[in-house]
């Protein structure tokens, strides 16, 4: 048992700072065209299934809350949190919907919408990237290896360098947790 540990802690290590080595530009690149989006009175729509669900609810969380400042709400939505919304759009249409379906009536142009997904091929995740792109949101994923069916509908995509859910996932968490803190900086320092 102790050999796995230390073997995860390298693992997680050797990902981590692969990571922010790989993508720590897109990471400023994201968070400074956020800040564009929220001044110009757009909103980040954030969604993922699973553990990335979570994720996306975190990260509406922290904006809509606080990070680390005391400031004012950021106009953040997990589209992943309303169980009616949801199960009708499961039941009525199918589960591929549920996010396109929320997209087409929360976004407008100049709106982000941030895709969580560690295998970037979920049919839902990909659906409601195209949609987004072809509303004229600005599209980030979020994911992990080579992005999956992602790259052709993002703006931006941020890789994790790992095809182990449990690695992709820690660097999800790492980068909303800079993404949070940045955005505060940029916008209220």
């Amino acid at each position: 048992m102790k050999d796995l540990l230390e073997k995860i802690k390298i693992e997680h290590q050797n990902t981590i700072s692969a990571f922010i080595e790989r993508e720590g530009e897109k990471f400023l690149q994201v968070v400074e065209l956020t800040k564009r989006v929220f001044k110009d009175g757009g909103k980040l729509l954030i969604f993922g299934n699973g553990g990335s669900a979570a994720d996306a609810q975190h990260l509406a969380g922290e904006l809509v809350n606080r990070f680390k400042m005391e400031r004012v709400p950021l106009p953040a939505i997990a589209l992943t949190t309303d169980t009616s919304v949801l199960t009708a759009i499961s039941n009525d249409y199918d589960f591929s919907q549920v996010f396109v379906k929320q997209v087409q009536a929360l976004g407008k142009p100049g709106d982000i919408a941030l895709a969580i997904s560690t295998s970037g091929k979920s049919p839902n995740i990909i659906s409601a990237l195209k949609t987004a792109k072809e509303m004229g949101l600005y599209t980030i994923g979020l994911s992990g290896g080579s992005g999956g069916l992602m790259p052709p509908y993002c703006d931006y995509l941020i890789l994790v360098p790992s095809t182990d859910t449990p690695r992709i996932q820690e660097g999800h968490l790492l980068f909303l947790h800079i993404y949070s803190e940045l955005l505060e900086k940029a916008l209220f320092a």
